[in-house]
C-alpha cells in the first residue's frame, strides 16, 4: 500500500507568515502541492476550510504532518475528535519528526498528553492577555477606538446637518467617512438647533 504524506499548517492572523511551517513541511518529506493551510483561522475554531481539506485527502496507511499540535488543535475535546477521527480512517499522525499512530495506546496517550499542553498554553496566552489589557485599562493606555472625525469636524457636520441642506450620504461624501460614521458623529454630538418664536 503506498503511503502518502499529507500536510498541514495554520495561522491566526492574515498578517502572519505561514512559510516558515510550509519549509518544514518539505523538509519532513510532505510535497508541495500536498500541503493544506488556513490563514486567520485560531486553532480553537474546529471549522477550518485547509483542515476540512486535508482531513478528506488523507486515506487508510496515509500520514497527516504538522509541525506542531498546536497548528491542528488548541483544546484537548478538538485534538481527541481529530484523533478519533484519523484512527477511524487508519490514518498515522505525524508531528513534527514524530509519528503517531491514534489507534495505538501508547500513542494515544501521548496524543493525549500533546493536546493537554496545547490546550494549557492556549489558556496560560489568554490569561496574559486578559491581565495585559487589565494593567493598560488601569493606567489609561487602552481607551477604545479613537473617532475618526475631529471634535471640531464633528461640531460642524452636526451644524451643517441641522441646517436641512444636506443629507447623509452628502455629508458622508463631503467629510470622506462611510454613511454609518456620519450617524455615530450625529448621535455622540447633541443638537445645536432651536427654534425662533413666531
Amino acid at each position: 500500500m503506498t503511503q502518502t504524506l499529507i500536510g498541514y499548517a495554520r495561522c491566526s492572523t492574515d498578517q502572519q507568515d505561514l512559510a516558515a511551517q510550509h519549509d518544514a513541511l518539505l523538509k519532513l518529506g510532505v510535497a508541495a502541492e500536498r500541503i493544506y493551510t488556513d490563514k486567520g483561522f485560531t486553532g480553537t475554531t474546529r471549522t477550518r476550510p485547509g483542515l476540512s481539506q486535508a482531513l478528506a485527502a488523507v486515506r487508510r496507511g496515509d500520514t497527516l504532518v504538522v509541525p506542531k499540535l498546536d497548528r491542528l488543535a488548541r483544546s484537548v475535546l478538538d485534538a481527541r475528535s481529530i484523533g478519533d477521527d484519523l484512527a477511524a480512517k487508519g490514518v498515522r499522525l505525524q508531528i513534527g519528526a514524530s509519528v503517531h499512530d491514534p489507534d495505538d495506546p501508547m500513542g494515544k496517550l501521548f496524543f493525549n498528553i500533546l493536546a493537554t499542553f496545547a490546550e494549557f498554553e492556549a489558556d496560560l496566552i489568554r490569561l496574559r492577555t486578559r491581565e495585559g489589557m487589565a494593567i493598560a485599562r488601569a493606567k489609561g493606555k487602552l481607551r477604545g477606538k479613537k473617532p475618526k472625525l475631529s471634535e471640531r469636524q464633528q461640531k460642524e457636520l452636526r451644524r451643517m446637518y441641522d441646517t436641512g441642506d444636506y443629507s447623509i450620504s452628502d455629508l458622508a461624501e463631503l467629510f470622506s467617512v462611510s454613511r454609518p460614521t456620519i450617524y455615530r458623529s450625529l448621535n455622540r454630538t447633541p443638537s445645536t438647533f432651536t427654534f425662533s418664536s413666531p
